[in-house]
């Protein structure tokens, strides 16, 4: 793991991704600062973080776009699977150098509330635990990033759906709002989550038997929950959008409350997206 982590790291440092990540990062907090701090005289620089969560929508898709997708378009894959070391290994080596890369920006970014405590009252304890939770959430959106780079070897369709992805996670309060309540509109949104779960099943397996039966496990399920308690399903699919959306408890915090269950939720996040990206290597591995 430690020879994948220190090749990443010299890969990114010797070319452009780095760099570009970082700058991007420190323009739009600088911006967020200067408009909120500086003009505003606004002492809270949770505000910021919580302004400028939205280039998570750009800077994930840069950072892992090619992670793991160049890989398999360079077939240099097949190198690493020749390696003395697990697939779990070059996957926490390539996630870890990615957080790497993420956290250095981060690392110059904890100055800013020290330095606007100079010239005011600035809540350190909520800004420093928002901007651990900003950590921890891009580190979720970059495992889901990873995951993503890991099913296709074209560098912009991987690109493209994780903006997709990521920007759908960011209007899915807003969109919970115009989704239908209703029992029918539930049902249908849950069948076609399903069809979706067995198609990603499919892809990282290749066994149409398994990615079939898990499919019709969970519609049976969905039938017998309609037959015995329908009420269940009322209001089902907007909650769920809701409570799936990573910048909605990120907003927790910025609110300045701490909460454990969000950390849990990002953790969570984080291990089930490595967990898909290593079932993906491996998958291809044994193929």
């Amino acid at each position: 793991m430690k020879a994948v982590l220190k090749h990443e790291l010299s890969g990114y440092f010797h070319s452009l991704t780095a760099y570009v990540f970082g700058a991007f990062l420190l323009v739009f907090v600088g911006i967020g600062s200067m408009l909120y701090n500086i003009q505003q005289a606004v002492a809270n620089f949770e505000y910021v973080l919580g302004f400028i969560s939205l280039i998570f929508v750009g800077l994930v898709p840069i950072l892992t776009m090619r992670v793991l997708a160049e890989e398999r378009k360079q077939r240099t894959d097949q190198l690493l699977y020749s390696l003395p070391i697990t697939t779990t290994d070059i996957i926490l080596g390539k996630y870890l150098a990615l957080l790497v890369v993420f956290l250095i920006p981060l690392v110059i970014v904890a100055f800013y509330p020290l330095i606007f405590a100079k010239f005011g009252d600035v809540y350190l304890l909520t800004s420093y635990g928002s901007l651990i939770a900003f950590f921890i959430m891009g580190a979720a959106l970059i495992a889901i990033g990873m995951f993503i780079s890991s099913l296709t070897e074209n560098l912009g369709m991987a690109a493209g759906i994780c903006v997709a992805v990521v920007l759908f996670n960011y209007y899915s309060v807003s969109l919970a709002d115009y989704i239908s309540s209703s029992v029918i509109g539930s049902i249908i949104a849950l069948v076609v989550l399903i069809l979706i779960v067995g198609l990603i099943i499919k892809i990282l397996t290749k066994n149409d038997a398994v990615a079939s039966g898990v499919g019709a496990v969970l519609l049976i399920a969905v039938a017998v929950i309609y037959f015995v308690k329908k009420s269940v399903f009322e209001g089902l699919l907007p909650n769920i959008m809701k409570t799936l959306s990573l910048f909605e408890r990120f907003y927790t915090f910025v609110n300045g409350v701490f909460d454990m269950t969000a950390i849990v939720f990002y953790l969570s996040v984080i291990v089930f997206f490595l967990f898909l990206c290593v079932q993906s290597l491996e998958k291809r591995r044994y193929n």
